[in-house]
């Protein structure tokens, strides 16, 4: 299982990733991140909720209300454009620093050699 403080640091970029394929409401990017995860990372509403809600005041998502088939509401979110561009710089980031973990751990060819 991910740190609390890894989880934290990674809930932005993840749920930006996950919209970024479309519209999607909160339990359904709950359980996406479980599934690609492989159960490594486990949401909770409690946790998700108050993230969607900052990131909506943010500017980089927004929501709307849809009725269901079964006539209940369930509120869906999707990407703006400014969730669009930190997107990118967080890519950007997480690659950069997943690449010194590559180069320390000795993965890919490209090893550590200290100085």
């Amino acid at each position: 299982m991910a740190t609390k403080v890894l989880v934290a640091a990674s809930t932005k970029p993840l749920v930006l990733s996950i919209l970024s394929y479309g519209e999607n409401y909160g339990y359904k990017i709950i359980k996406e991140v479980e599934r690609l995860s492989e159960g490594e990372l486990q949401w909770t509403d409690a946790m998700l909720y108050p993230v969607l809600k900052r990131m909506e005041k943010e500017g980089l998502i927004q929501s709307q209300w849809v009725k269901t088939d079964s006539g209940r509401k369930r509120k869906y979110y999707r990407i703006t454009a400014a969730g669009q561009q930190r997107l990118e710089e967080e890519r950007r980031q997480w690659l950069n620093v997943n690449q010194v973990f590559v180069k320390l751990w000795g993965m890919g060819g490209d090893s550590y050699v200290p100085a």
